[in-house]
């Protein structure tokens, strides 16, 4: 299958480590995986701040660039439901029936990392090896728009050595939400603050989540507060293998 790697601006920029995940998983699968350099940001940020006339550029730059590929996997929840859910209402909105059509051609080949491999795929054992505690958290954009449902945990519980631990209230939001942690930073800092506390009692050594952005603002808590628990993205995680270090 050709795949093409939609990293996510955040990743490429902040969390390149997670996009070299995605393609060694993706490769020891027997997948040939390519880096579209055309591509830029999915919009997110314009559409989600009112900018949404901006965002009609990238809307019109993201369907041109992965047009034609098998499939579009990104490492984040976030920003494949903005793809998903957003970009065929942007699209429709915009009065552009070519767009349109563009964008609802290549939306069924748009897909969130963990979802590709247990849907498309069929895979929950990637040949993993992580020996360390290790707790999920479902993002909000994970677990009420893309509804990856039990996913990712189903890929943990394969990965040999790893042990699963429960995380309290895991359904809860941590705070982050973009700029909702810079316009309400009273009020995100006392979500964290909830989230923090639940990872440090269930006793993870690894903390992990389908979205880098929600785990940069969880262990920027957990570091101001001294704790040893590592955050990761679930992909770095089932790229690890045999005799990996962390």
């Amino acid at each position: 299958m050709h795949i093409a790697l939609f990293i996510t601006c955040f990743n490429d920029t902040l969390f390149p480590g997670t996009g070299r995940a995605v393609v060694s998983v993706l490769e020891r699968l027997g997948h040939t995986v390519d880096f579209p350099q055309e591509q830029t940001c999915c919009g997110q940020m314009h559409f989600n701040t009112g900018y949404r006339p901006e965002a009609m550029p990238l809307v019109s730059r993201f369907a041109r660039t992965f047009a034609d590929y098998d499939a579009v996997v990104a490492p984040s929840a976030s920003c494949a439901g903005m793809v998903k859910e957003n970009h065929p209402l942007l699209a429709e909105r915009h009065g552009d029936a070519v767009l349109q059509r563009q964008v609802d051609e290549l939306l069924p080949r748009v897909h969130e990392f963990t979802k590709f491999l247990t849907d498309v795929l069929g895979v929950t054992d990637v040949g993993a090896r992580f020996p360390h505690r290790v707790a999920y958290h479902p993002t909000c954009h994970s677990l009420r728009g893309l509804r990856l449902g039990d996913r990712p945990q189903r890929l943990l519980r394969a990965v040999k050595d790893l042990e699963l631990v429960d995380l309290p209230a895991a359904d809860s939001c941590c705070g982050f939400g973009g700029t909702f942690a810079v316009k309400n930073a009273d009020t995100s800092n006392a979500m964290l603050a909830d989230k923090t506390a639940a990872v440090r009692v269930g006793g993870a050594e690894v903390l992990c989540a389908a979205d880098n952005s929600c785990l940069m603002h969880i262990g920027g808590g957990l570091a101001r507060q001294g704790s040893a628990v590592r955050t990761m993205h679930l992909a770095e995680i089932l790229a690890s293998t045999e005799g990996d270090t962390w």
